[in-house]
Formats: C-alpha cells, sequence, structure tokens
C-alpha cells in the first residue's frame, strides 16, 4: 500500500472509512429557516458541504438568487403567521418527496425594550417566529423521521435559554421555551432513532451582532473590540465573538450517524459563559 493509505494498519482504515461513513450526509433533506444571512446561512453552506439537499428558508425572497448561487432550494415564508408555516411545511416535504431528514430551527429576530414598554405585537411575533413556528415545524415533519427510524431536530437557541438579561424578555421567553420543546420532544422521538437537540451560543458574527456592537460603540465612546470584552462578553472566558462558521460545524455534528448519542440537549457554546 502507498501514500496515506501505507501510514495506517488495516483495522485503521476500517475504523477511519467507519467514521467517515458515520459523518456522511449525502442523500439527506435539511431544512434550515432564516438561513439567509448569518448563522443559518452558514449552516447551509455546512449542509451542503456535507453533500445534503438543502432547502434553504428565509423571509425575504431576495434570498432566492443566494440559494441558486450555493445550490440549494429556496423557500419563502414569514414565520409570524402561522399559516405560512404550514405552507412551508407541507412545500419543504413535497421538496423532499414526503420527507424531511433533517430540520434546523434557526429563524429569529431581537427587540429590546422595557417589559413595560414592549409593543405586545413585537412580543406576539417573536413568540411565533421563535418558539411556535419550531413547534409547528416539528409537529409537521417528525412523523416522516419516525416512519423511516432516523432524523434530526436542532433548535438554535441562545445563551438566553438559560440565563437572562434585562430588556429582553420575549427573546429570553421565546428561547426558554424553545429549550423546553427541545426536551420533550427528544424525550418522544428517542425510541424512534431520532435526536433533538438545542445549540446555546453566546454572541455570534452576524449583521445583527456587528450594528449591535456599532451602536453600543457609539453610545458608550467605547471601540468595538472593548464593547465586546466589556459589555457583551464580560461573563465569558474567552472575549472573542463566536464565528458562525464554527456554530455550523457544531450543528452538522449534532446532525450525523456520529451524534447518536446526543439528545434533549443544551449545548453550550458560551466561551465559558455558564461556568461561573
Amino acid at each position: 500500500m502507498n501514500g496515506i493509505a501505507g501510514d495506517f494498519s488495516f483495522v485503521e482504515l476500517l475504523e477511519l472509512l467507519d467514521t467517515h461513513s458515520r459523518m456522511d450526509l449525502r442523500g439527506k433533506t435539511v431544512l434550515v429557516t432564516g438561513a439567509g444571512s448569518g448563522i443559518g446561512l452558514a449552516i447551509s453552506k455546512a449542509f451542503l458541504g456535507s453533500g445534503a439537499r438543502v432547502l434553504l428558508h428565509d423571509i425575504n425572497p431576495a434570498a432566492a438568487d443566494l440559494a441558486g448561487e450555493l445550490g440549494a432550494e429556496f423557500l419563502a415564508a414569514d414565520l409570524g403567521t402561522p399559516a405560512a408555516v404550514r405552507d412551508l411545511a407541507a412545500a419543504a416535504l413535497q421538496k423532499g418527496e414526503g420527507r424531511v431528514d433533517v430540520l434546523v430551527n434557526n429563524a429569529g429576530f431581537q427587540h429590546v425594550a422595557k417589559v413595560e414598554e414592549f409593543p405586545e405585537e413585537i412580543w406576539t411575533t417573536m413568540i411565533q417566529v421563535m418558539l411556535v413556528a419550531p413547534f409547528q415545524l416539528t409537529r409537521a415533519l417528525l412523523p416522516g423521521m419516525k416512519q423511516q427510524g432516523w432524523g434530526r431536530i436542532v433548535n438554535v437557541a441562545s445563551i438566553h435559554a438559560v440565563i437572562a438579561s434585562p430588556f429582553k424578555s420575549a427573546y429570553i421567553s421565546a428561547k426558554h421555551g424553545l429549550l423546553g420543546l427541545t426536551r420533550c420532544v427528544a424525550l418522544e422521538a428517542a425510541p424512534f432513532g431520532v435526536t433533538v437537540n438545542a445549540i446555546c451560543p453566546a454572541y455570534v458574527r452576524t449583521p445583527l451582532v456587528e450594528r449591535q456592537i456599532a451602536d453600543q460603540a457609539k453610545a458608550h465612546g467605547l471601540t468595538s473590540d472593548e464593547v465586546v470584552e466589556k459589555i457583551m462578553l464580560e461573563p465569558a472566558a474567552i472575549k472573542r465573538l463566536i464565528e458562525p462558521r464554527e456554530v455550523a460545524d457544531y450543528v452538522l455534528y449534532l446532525c450525523t450517524d456520529a451524534a447518536g448519542i446526543i439528545t434533549g440537549s443544551a449545548q453550550m457554546l458560551d466561551l465559558g459563559w455558564t461556568a461561573r
């Protein structure tokens, strides 16, 4: 045997091949919500790189061009409308020929205000987008996963699924609820070969966070680096933003056979925030 293969024993080669097969997602259909930018886009790229078929969802129809460039299939829907979520699930099942193997509930947005000043309509929409819509999609897609004896659901929660911060009552309520939904569905789905997990990252370098940094820097007279270290990540042990690809790689791992023993969990991608 020559080359790289010559450096391994036959048993080691078999182990490498087995590891590769357990990380292989070719032939799987994946739905990623809120995938037009940021974390969702990075997750979509990671799945495409693994050979999976990706259904890229976003509220913005302009993301259709991006999906086409990447080799993904685009689905537009406003997750703030329950009927639109049901239509999205139906469209995903149709494109997947009756099944979707992996569901990544990523879509979300932020609004900051005191509780007594929080607009009720924004509260309701945030709960719908970040908690009710994941429930609706899970409800629609889980039966197919159960029937085939394999499936993966990853809910993109947040560090705020386990801790609170002031002025983010709707976001934190939705993310806490999403973690509860994760755990409940994991228990129901486990006997059918379906795992359900939540990832809980600290601040990720996305366009939304970059805008928050700029606003904070202007308000407090600080540099961008100082905002990240002294305000946003003061409780964290590692003083930097998480890159979207780092989150995407972890999501990809959770959706492989190699991660089949992990379910019902809150995976803390928090730079050591909750170690205190």
